[in-house]
Order: structure tokens, then sequence, then C-alpha cells
């Protein structure tokens, strides 16, 4: 899947650690599925679950944006939180469209990792959010 954008680990040359940006990364991977449905088949049952993806995996960059405009903790904790289940729902039916065609599976197993580390980081901000919101 070379033509998918990976910018989302950079080095920090002086520190050796890697670096990301959230934002960056699930746009890109909001980027990288609309790119792989494009390849997708068309049929009835392809197209219903592409409708799927589209709204899910789009939606997930939206409510990223918006979380990075709120004024308020307890908004941005409601933002990521439905980034979250959007990433969630996303991963469903990437699993779904990966199993009934075989010609992506592989493609879709990188995808599939990202958005599993995608939900791990996401769940972390909302878990570091909610501590810092209780305490301030």
């Amino acid at each position: 899947m070379n033509q998918l954008i990976n910018t989302n680990k950079q080095i920090n040359k002086s520190t050796n650690f890697r670096k990301f940006d959230i934002h960056d990364r699930i746009f890109n991977f909001v980027v990288n599925v609309l790119k792989l449905i494009r390849t997708i088949p068309k049929s009835i049952e392809n197209q219903i679950i592409v409708n799927q993806i589209i709204r899910s995996a789009t939606s997930i960059g939206a409510n990223d944006q918006e979380a990075d405009g709120v004024s308020t903790k307890k908004d941005f904790i409601h933002c990521f939180t439905v980034v979250r289940k959007e990433l969630k729902e996303t991963r469903y039916w990437l699993r779904i469209i990966s199993a009934i065609n075989e010609k992506v599976s592989l493609q879709m197993h990188e995808l599939l990792q990202e958005n599993k580390e995608l939900i791990y980081i996401v769940s972390s901000i909302i878990k570091n959010s909610f501590k810092k919101h209780q305490i301030g």
C-alpha cells in the first residue's frame, strides 16, 4: 500500500523519540481509508458498507478538528469520546469489507493497525483529560 500517507511518525533527532501529531495521524488515517475504499469492487453490499465507512471515517476527522477548537475541557472530552466511538465503528466496517473482499484484506491490515493505535491514543487522551478536568 505504497500510496498511503505515512507522515505520522517522525524522529526527533536530538532525543531519538518518535514524535507524532494526533491531528495529522487522524487526517492521514481518514485519507488512507478513503483511498482504499476507491479500490473496493462495486456491488450492492459493498456500496452499503462503503457508505457507512465514509460516514464514520470522515466523522473521526471532523470531531477531532472540533475538539481542537473547543473552549472547555468538558467539550474537549466529549469530542474525543465521539472520535473514539467513530474509530471503533470504522474498525467494524473495515473488518467487514475486508472479510468479504479478499483482494483488499492485506492492504486493510495496515489501516486496521493504525486504527487500533489511534483508539489507544485517543482513549489515553480522554483518560488524561478527564483526570485533569477532575483536578482542575
